[in-house]
């Protein structure tokens, strides 16, 4: 039998350029990004399922066919009524990128509605990935939903990975971000934050602070990113730091979740802590040496 890989999350009509006014339309979103870059490095001996909402607008019939075309699962895709898929906006300045989004009543605020419809997604994963932002989009009885649904399947054998991906202007303040984040590790196995979101939210000095935190929490296996410098990797008390590979960045758009989807395809493939964070820095660096979030499957095999 496949094994199943399930990500779940937000994906959105991305709006990226800006040259002259003209911009390229494509499709991202942090937990679909990481999805992605999971399909890439796992054989076909795996499923990659995506579990979302979206609408009935042409855009969300798109984005439907774009993942099947590129072999991620859509059966658990649920259609609601008279919304529409979020959309955002890249463009450049001053440069740094700025991002402009339109996602405060997108279809996937919905995903988390319908525990069986959650239950049935979930059924017989055997990793399931979400990420904080997840949780801030589905409100307060989604979150619980859906970290529910996610114990339940844990329960069931499937591993859980989270990205905390710390999104302040996606919550109502600090203190139920950070609750939420702490709630969801009691039951996560890998956790997989970036230092200086975490030093921002909880005032860590260091990435070893962030790791500890986390292991505090309950977490077994953490994996700190630090942008162009060492992702240090915990796994109980064994310690490992990864460089990052030196490149000329052009675009850092969805270079976390490049990491963490090569990182966990790794882990799943058998490799050990050290051979899984360089395998992640490699894509990451390639991923920022090209335009968007997402890099063609064929340059990640070459």
């Amino acid at each position: 039998m496949n094994k199943r890989f399930v990500s779940i999350g937000e994906c959105m009509v991305e709006m990226s350029g800006g040259e002259d006014g003209l911009y390229r339309l494509g499709f991202a979103g942090d937990s679909f990004n990481t999805a992605w870059y999971m399909r890439a490095g796992l054989g076909n001996g795996w499923h990659v399922d995506y579990v979302t909402a979206l609408g009935e607008d042409i855009y969300s019939a798109q984005m439907r066919d774009f993942f099947a075309r590129n072999r991620i699962g859509t059966a658990h895709i649920q259609t609601i009524k008279n919304k529409q898929a979020g959309l955002y906006l890249i463009h450049q300045a001053d440069g740094d990128r700025h991002f402009t989004y339109w996602r405060q009543d997108s279809a996937a605020r919905k995903l988390a509605d319908d525990p069986d419809a959650l239950k049935a997604a979930l059924d017989g994963a055997s990793m399931i990935y979400f990420s904080s932002i997840s949780l801030a989009i589905v409100g307060h009885n989604g979150r619980k939903n859906l970290l529910t649904a996610i114990a339940n399947a844990r329960r069931g054998g499937a591993k859980v990975a989270f990205d905390p991906n710390i999104r302040p202007a996606l919550w109502p303040d600090t203190k139920t971000l950070t609750d939420s984040i702490e709630a969801a590790c009691a039951g996560v196995d890998i956790v997989l934050p970036t230092f200086d979101d975490e030093q921002a939210a909880f005032g860590d000095n260091s990435p070893e602070e962030t790791v500890l935190r986390y292991q505090d929490l309950g977490v077994k296996e953490v994996v700190v990113k630090n942008g162009p410098g060492m992702a240090l990797v915990a796994l109980d008390k064994t310690r490992i730091s990864a460089p990052a590979s030196p490149v000329a960045a052009i675009d850092a758009t969805g270079a976390g979740d490049a990491f963490n989807g090569s990182y966990l395809a790794a882990r799943l493939n058998g490799n050990d802590l050290e051979q899984s964070a360089i395998a992640a820095h490699k894509t990451a660096a390639l991923v920022v040496q090209n335009q968007g979030a997402l890099v063609d499957h064929k340059l990640l095999k070459t």
